[in-house]
């Protein structure tokens, strides 16, 4: 329960925060944050979380986390659907809240930084494109989390590399798909949306999952050599 707890918190901070700032901020007239702002608050609200909770649930706020590190070999596969689940629970209770605040003031939600491709993609790529993106951008997501949580590792900066990591990760694919690299964001604003964000969430989840198992197998290869190292 204090798992599941802490990752529903977790992920729902991550879309409030994340998505939140898309929604609310990035084009305020005047004094708007932009793609920058943006990447820099879904960084953040990783860095909190690892820091806060991260030693209840150890702060994956993602299925493709959850599903990566188990495939790496670092994560209990008994308890990937209560992590799931929390996860879904927490961004879609996130999107909620963002919800109620983005039309307390009489305004549409319009696409409610949900992620998409074509005509729903910020640069209006494809689906190829955002395929790929997503599949890269999280593979190499995962790599730095193993990587960084590694007991060779450095001790307590896993949370600053993930952090800045996810942020990177923004300012590359803000522009292709939104950014996903995360299904259970994804899910969270696409409720909301329905319509196309619903027809297109597929790849969202598909993608950011395969990028996850791939980094998975890739990193046993790299645990493999701990007892020759």
């Amino acid at each position: 329960m204090k798992k599941f707890l802490a990752e529903f918190i977790g992920t729902f901070w991550l879309v409030l925060g994340g998505c939140g700032s898309a929604v609310l901020a990035a084009g305020f007239p005047g004094m708007g944050i932009a793609f920058v702002g943006v990447a820099l608050a879904f960084g953040l609200t990783v860095l909190t979380i690892a820091y806060s909770l991260g030693h209840i649930s150890g702060a994956h706020l993602n299925p493709a986390v959850s599903v990566g590190l188990w495939i790496g070999g670092r994560f209990d596969g008994k308890e990937l659907l209560t992590y799931i689940i929390a996860q879904i629970l927490g961004g879609i209770a996130a999107a909620g809240v963002l919800y109620l605040i983005t039309t307390g003031n009489g305004s549409a939600i319009g696409n409610f930084a949900a992620n998409g491709y074509g005509e729903h993609s910020p640069g209006h790529y494809n689906m190829m494109s955002a395929l790929i993106t997503e599949v890269v951008m999280t593979f190499m997501f995962l790599i730095v989390i193993l990587g960084a949580t590694d007991d060779r590792a450095p001790k307590g900066f896993a949370g600053i590399a993930i952090g800045l990591m996810l942020t990177l990760i923004h300012l590359i694919s803000i522009p292709v798909t939104n950014t996903s690299v995360n299904p259970a964001r994804s899910i969270s604003q696409a409720v909301f949306v329905g319509g196309w964000a619903i027809e297109q969430l597929w790849l969202f989840i598909v993608a950011p999952i395969a990028g996850a198992i791939l980094a998975g197998l890739v990193y046993k290869v790299f645990a493999a050599g701990k007892a020759t190292s």
